[in-house]
Order: structure tokens, then sequence, then C-alpha cells
């Protein structure tokens, strides 16, 4: 891949993450700390006693992604689907019911991260899924089933590049000195 596609490519994730409300944009970049462990989500994100309980929990759960790394299922065969798919809607379910993540577009954005572009093909099952899951309200419910367009439900298949661009915490009062 030249130089060139890369930066279009990077620009066009820029842009996406651009298009995502504020509290998606600081729930994927908190995530992605968490899950990658790139800082301590604590100091960077918790301004209060629920956000610490929360990101704890999230700590916890996301020891799921180091498994579900290696576990990825190959091929088109059923071997591995169900501890695969479990662990994936589980922490899917989860994420979702912080109220944080508002469409599939912000989700496949974290996971693809979180996971590698080699999890895309999974999204729309663990999304659809835990969207569907009596632990999400309702009405919340419904806008998330809604949010997830046919052509992403139906792809016939999906790319295998890599992300390039991985949000982070920015602080605002030590970088504009």
């Amino acid at each position: 891949m030249s130089s060139t596609d890369t930066a279009s490519l990077t620009i066009a994730e820029l842009r996406e993450f651009a298009s995502f409300t504020a509290a998606e944009q600081r729930y994927i970049k908190r995530s992605l700390d968490v899950g990658l462990g790139r800082q301590d989500a604590f100091r960077l994100w918790a301004r209060n006693s629920e956000e610490t309980s929360s990101i704890r929990s999230q700590y916890v759960l996301y020891q799921d992604l180091k498994s579900l790394r290696r576990e990825l299922p190959a091929g088109a065969g059923f071997d591995g689907i169900e501890p695969f798919m479990s662990k994936l809607m589980r922490v899917t379910a989860f994420d979702l019911a912080q109220d944080r993540i508002g469409c599939f577009s912000a989700f496949r954005f974290l996971y693809e991260r979180l996971l590698g572009a080699e999890v895309r093909p999974w999204l729309p099952a663990a999304f659809c899924g835990a969207a569907a899951l009596p632990q999400i309200r309702p009405d919340r419910r419904k806008g998330l089933l809604q949010s997830i367009s046919e052509a992403a439900a139906t792809a016939p298949g999906w790319s295998t590049r890599a992300p390039c661009f991985y949000p982070q915490y920015v602080d605002l009062e030590t970088s504009v000195h």
C-alpha cells in the first residue's frame, strides 16, 4: 500500500471518528486505553465514583479480549463459534449497556481496533445479538438495531486492512502551551 493510500485511509478514519458524538468519542478512547493497556484509564477518564466503577468492570470484562484475539474462528465452518460469540456478545453487551455507544458504526470502529481487522465479519452478529438482549432498554434497543445498515448486516465480504487511526486522550491544558 502506498503512503498516499495510507494517508487517504487515515483521513477517512479521522472523518469517521469525528462524525461520532462526543460521548461516543470519549468512550472509544477510554475503551482503547482499557482494552489495549495504553494508559491508566482511572486517572484519565474517571470523573466520579460511577465512572470509576464502570472502568473497573470494564477492565475485568476486557480480560476476554486476549482470548477473543486468539480464538477467532477460521474458515466457514462452525468450529469454535460458540465460545467466541458468547464472549464477544458479553463484552459487546457490556459496552452497549454503558449508553455511550449509540450506533453500529461507533461499535465497529472500536472493535476493529480492540480485536483487529479479522473480527469484522463477526461484528454485525455480535452487535445485533447484544443489542436485542433484554438487558438493553427497549427504546435503546430499537435505536441500536436501526443504526445498522442493510449493507453492513448483509455484506458479502469484509476488508482485512488494519485500522490506521487509534484516537487517544489529549490533555487540552498541557497541549495548548
